[in-house]
């Protein structure tokens, strides 16, 4: 299994995962003419892909969702109240309604090879999800656009191989920053967007002997630095009532207008 991050940050997010004989996409929020360069940049192509899972409805999640469902004719997965908002969203433009695949938080499904397991989030949108995805014994997740985390998630995220993890915003940053106050509330709510330390403290809880790699994604641009976003998790685990130190694996910062490294398992 492959991972690579064609872009996370609050202004556009798509990732690929994909193994030999199957390829997927979570979320479409950047133009098709971006997803298709990052992606032609680790050997793919945009029609190759079997499927677009989708988080939420939120517009750095689907900016690009029409022109590559109308260009490349790919199913869309998403549960039934985030493809009804989706629906509603005139930017979007007209989709073929039957590329739409309704999907439960908790039920399995499969493209592929592949093993799809959509986990429900606390996030201020319709009824949104992360993804689990397992490939017999490799285990990778996306899991960003949440304000809090409860014990299901972290259940749920045990034996991972590969995760990449949100770290939205530093919280003095956001304090003291630009944003009016309504939207720093939001931000820093329950369905709001996980800050650097949370981040941290999450990715203590799941850490494991054959834990291989995380890659921090969703960073603002206006409330977090890359090396601030680093720094704070690896600290948080350090701090943390676990066996392992901030250094004992690789943690990445996956930008928002490059492609990360792409991590396999």
């Amino acid at each position: 299994m492959r991972l690579c991050s064609i872009a996370s940050g609050s202004s556009g997010n798509c990732i690929y995962i994909g193994t030999e004989k199957s390829h997927i996409m979570i979320d479409a929020g950047i133009s098709g003419k971006r997803i298709e360069a990052g992606l032609n940049g680790i050997g793919l192509k945009t029609s190759e892909m079997q499927g677009i899972l989708i988080t939420h409805e939120h517009s750095d999640h689907i900016a690009g969702l029409g022109v590559v469902a109308r260009k490349y004719g790919i199913p869309m997965y998403a549960t039934g109240e985030t493809i009804a908002a989706i629906q509603r969203c005139s930017s979007i433009g007209k989709v073929d309604e039957s590329l739409f695949h309704s999907i439960e938080p908790g039920v399995d499904f499969m493209i592929g090879d592949m093993m799809i397991e959509p986990i429900p989030i606390s996030h201020d949108a319709a009824n949104p999800v992360a993804y689990k995805v397992t490939n017999g014994e490799h285990k990778m997740a996306v899991i960003t656009d949440l304000g809090t985390y409860h014990e299901d998630i972290v259940d749920k995220l045990q034996d991972l191989d590969v995760l990449l993890l949100e770290a939205n915003h530093d919280v003095r940053m956001l304090q003291v920053g630009p944003y009016p106050y309504p939207l720093k509330q939001r931000i820093l709510g329950e369905r709001g967007h996980l800050s650097n330390e949370s981040s941290g403290q999450l990715l203590g809880r799941l850490l494991h002997d054959r834990f291989k790699t995380v890659l921090l994604g969703h960073l603002s641009k206006e409330n977090n630095i890359a090396e601030l976003a680093y720094e704070t998790v690896r600290q948080e685990v350090e701090l943390g009532d676990n066996p392992y130190h901030g250094s004992d694996f690789p943690i990445h910062v996956a930008q928002r207008d490059m492609p990360s490294a792409v991590l396999e398992v």
